[in-house]
């Protein structure tokens, strides 16, 4: 894929802020800190385009992300162990399930895992979810830079098993080597293609 542009469009909470449903758009989500940002920001070959944070639960809002004016990036709230506030996190879970089961230009979402950390409830939960609502998802281990080759081959194995899925299924990434850049955007083509 070659990026010619990536911009930001906007923040949003609910249905009525969202931009237009003209574009097809493709979700991102994971656990806070699993490298979110640095991924979108890999994938579009920019530095910045969605601020990354070492203090998790950064993202709060659906942020809409305009690329190529082809179609459209969405950085969703983190799910886990970030320290915000109760009130904030209820939120979340409506705000993110009123996005993916109304928005009818969702092409499919890309579930971002740490490599390191074996995948937790809140992974599986949303996962099973996901396939209940037959909403397309693509799978990425990221910050395989951190292991070692072997280390990276048998976490990948041990998470294909809890999981249930195929090895083939899960997309090492890597935003620091550019480690599955390829196969990640070879996944995102075939769900923007349907």
């Amino acid at each position: 894929m070659i990026i010619k542009s990536a911009d930001f469009v906007k923040s949003a909470v609910k249905p009525s802020h969202y931009p237009p449903a003209i574009l097809p758009e493709i979700a991102f989500t994971g656990r806070s800190n699993v490298g979110k940002s640095s991924l979108i920001n890999t994938l579009v070959n920019r530095k910045r385009l969605v601020k990354t944070s070492s203090t998790p639960g950064r993202t709060q809002l659906i942020n809409f992300f305009n690329i190529n004016n082809a179609f459209s990036f969405v950085d969703l709230p983190g799910f886990g162990y970030a320290k915000v506030p109760e009130s904030i996190k209820k939120t979340w879970g409506p705000m993110v399930e009123t996005y993916l089961l109304n928005r009818e230009t969702l092409k499919g979402v890309v579930l971002i895992m740490d490599i390191r950390r074996m995948p937790g409830p809140h992974e599986l939960d949303f996962i099973e979810w996901l396939r209940y609502h037959t909403i397309p998802t693509i799978l990425i281990l990221t910050k395989a830079d951190k292991l070692s080759k072997s280390k990276q081959m048998n976490q990948h194995i041990a998470i294909t098993k809890i999981l249930g899925t195929h090895r083939d299924d899960l997309i090492l990434f890597s935003a620091k080597t550019r480690m599955g850049k390829d196969a990640t955007w070879a996944a995102i083509e075939q769900l923007l293609d349907h």
